[in-house]
């Protein structure tokens, strides 16, 4: 049986899972119901948060077909993926055209020498223009330097969520078949080179609580065995003998366990625990290594640190430091974007972004643990003597007439809009900036445009520091006493600024139960109760009413936290403190920082 293995790869939202769901569905490959997205977090947030794998069998033909993130912050996700597979469907939104992860992900493949079947997915959209984004992404293959073969992709016509698709838009809507012709006809035959020495690379890591760690790889030359005994070679030519212990293929979406596996298929192998993406594995010494497939550096650093608040241990069920580590270590065997620094007492993550930070944060309170986060950072580098700091590139669709409010806010954060494109009633903004001016803004972006505008970014490289960015307008109102939040109390302090906490919330001293709008730092009372007397007076049995509180999330307290703040984080709260309990602490760090 001939063998094709393909990646579905686009921007975040344009539709790679509902299609892939609608593929495995009509060739029979899953039972209606069942997804791609099986993480609990994707679902919830209607994202694809790893990259996973599945097969089906279409006219005597096996497709592997790995359907990939497509949130930037995730980009290491996609960039590994794409050396394993021998084509790609780039999935774009007909009526947003393509986007910066677009233009990240095509990149990577255009020169892998992958030559992409592009597909125009929801073109039932009212505002849909299949012609117009036809044309952008025929412009953004010139600007990524695709060659003549690579321009004369083939364009398939979709609707995901009906599960049809047509090679012309006069075509009848019937099913997915054009599509799967298509892969057949443009997709070149996985190499099936069987009397080779066996040849294969992990892409991708899993981790099994009895089968310990799992490499998915491409198996290129050879055949792989069940109870084999292999050679692991790295990329800094040291070897390690294994033996594999399992081996299993895909069907659908499970996974089934097989005796052996041949050249062109993509497995899942046990039973070779220091095995690592891009290493090799062969059965002969003298094979060479396949080249070595590198991964996106980080770009935003932070601390984990034990929760030591008031409140501490009152939630969680690991608290300690060790188990935190531990935690840590096992994320590392899957985690390929994510750094950790456990030299010193405080255990300093790295990470893409805020979301990548955010979703491994969530995993861990879902699990019961419990710890407190320092405010996230960007990587500053010394490069050719330079100071550096890591770029982006801001891609905004906003209302017309709300574009005025993101450019002031922008600029003030050294983020310099780059190109202006009007689309009707709406408007596509282009910006260029250090990271330090995006951290912190997308909620902030949220409010400026009524939740009407779309906001995408991708790092761009790194580059000379921009100067010092003053991004929060904002103070913190702390509590200067235990005790539970009275609604007497919180009807006086929402005046003054934004609630993050509501009546009969317990709070302790030195955490931060709202903002100040106009910048100083409050140090209140939230349990202060109203006196009573004897003696009526007029308007003292008012209503009280209270406006909703603004709730701390885990992506909210990263943007808004401050230098001075922790996050802390238990699985039934999210809450933020000073790092210094006290008003005594924090006036004596204060001084101490001024002398």
């Amino acid at each position: 049986m001939n063998t094709r293995n393909i990646a579905i790869i686009a921007h975040v939202d344009h539709g790679k899972t509902t299609l892939t769901d609608a593929i495995l569905r009509q060739t029979g490959a899953v039972i209606d119901g069942a997804s791609m997205d099986s993480n609990a977090l994707e679902q919830e947030r209607g994202i694809t948060i790893y990259a996973k794998n599945a097969s089906i069998k279409y006219k005597d033909t096996k497709i592997n077909i790995v359907d990939t993130p497509g949130h930037a912050d995730f980009g290491s996700e996609v960039e590994r993926v794409l050396r394993s597979i021998d084509s790609v469907l780039l999935v774009v939104d007909a009526q947003e055209g393509p986007m910066p992860q677009t233009r990240f992900v095509l990149k990577k493949s255009l020169e892998i020498g992958h030559k992409p079947i592009v597909i125009l997915n929801k073109i039932d959209k009212p505002a849909a223009d299949t012609a117009r984004a036809h044309d952008e992404i025929l412009e953004l293959f010139f600007d990524l330097g695709a060659t003549e073969d690579q321009l004369a992709f083939k364009t398939v016509y979709a609707i995901g969520k009906e599960g049809v698709a047509m090679r012309e838009l006069t075509n009848p809507r019937i099913n997915l078949e054009p599509l799967l012709d298509a892969i057949l006809e443009e997709v070149p035959v996985a190499p099936h080179n069987v009397d080779a020495p066996l040849k294969a690379q992990p892409f991708n890591l899993g981790y099994d609580n009895f089968l310990g760690r799992l490499a998915i790889a491409r198996v290129y030359e050879g055949v792989v065995k069940t109870g084999s005994q292999v050679l692991v070679k790295k990329a800094n030519n040291e070897s390690e003998n294994g033996r594999i212990t399992k081996l299993f293929t895909f069907d659908g979406i499970r996974r089934v366990e097989t005796e052996q596996a041949e050249a062109g298929d993509i497995v899942l192998i046990a039973g070779l625990p220091n095995i690592y993406i891009g290493d090799t594995i062969c059965d002969n010494s003298n094979t060479e290594t396949l080249p070595v497939i590198h991964v996106d550096e980080p770009t935003i650093a932070l601390n984990f640190l034990v929760n030591n608040s008031p409140f501490a241990g009152r939630e969680g069920k690991f608290v300690t430091g060790r188990q935190i580590r531990e935690r840590l270590l096992k994320e590392l065997e899957v985690n390929v974007g994510l750094r950790v620094d456990f030299e010193d007492d405080v255990v300093k993550v790295f990470g893409r972004g805020e979301l990548h930070i955010a979703i491994l944060l969530e995993n861990m309170r879902r699990e019961g643990y419990e710890l407190q986060v320092s405010q996230p950072r960007v990587i500053i580098k010394d490069i050719d003597g330079v100071k550096s700091e890591p770029f982006e590139e801001a891609t905004i669709e906003v209302p017309s007439e709300m574009q005025g409010v993101v450019i002031e806010k922008l600029s003030k954060r050294a983020v310099q809009m780059t190109n202006m494109k009007p689309d009707g009633s709406r408007i596509r903004l282009t910006f260029e900036g250090p990271t330090r001016g995006l951290l912190g803004y997308r909620g902030q972006f949220i409010i400026d445009t009524k939740g009407e505008g779309i906001f995408a970014s991708r790092v761009i490289g790194f580059k000379p520091y921009a100067g010092e960015i003053e991004k929060r307008q904002v103070g913190s109102m702390t509590s200067m006493t235990g005790g539970k939040a009275l609604a007497f109390s919180l009807a006086n302090l929402q005046t003054r600024g934004t609630l993050y906490i509501g009546a009969n919330t317990e709070v302790y001293e030195g955490m931060v139960v709202g903002n100040t709008a106009k910048g100083e730092e409050m140090v209140v009372n939230p349990t202060k109760g109203k006196q009573l007397t004897n003696m009526r007076a007029s308007g003292s049995d008012e209503n009280i009413f209270l406006t909703p509180p603004i709730p701390i999330t885990i992506e909210r307290g990263l943007e808004i936290m401050t230098d001075d703040e922790y996050l802390e984080i238990t699985p039934t709260s999210t809450r933020l403190r000073k790092q210094f309990l006290t008003e005594a602490e924090r006036s004596k760090v204060k001084r101490k920082k001024e002398d």
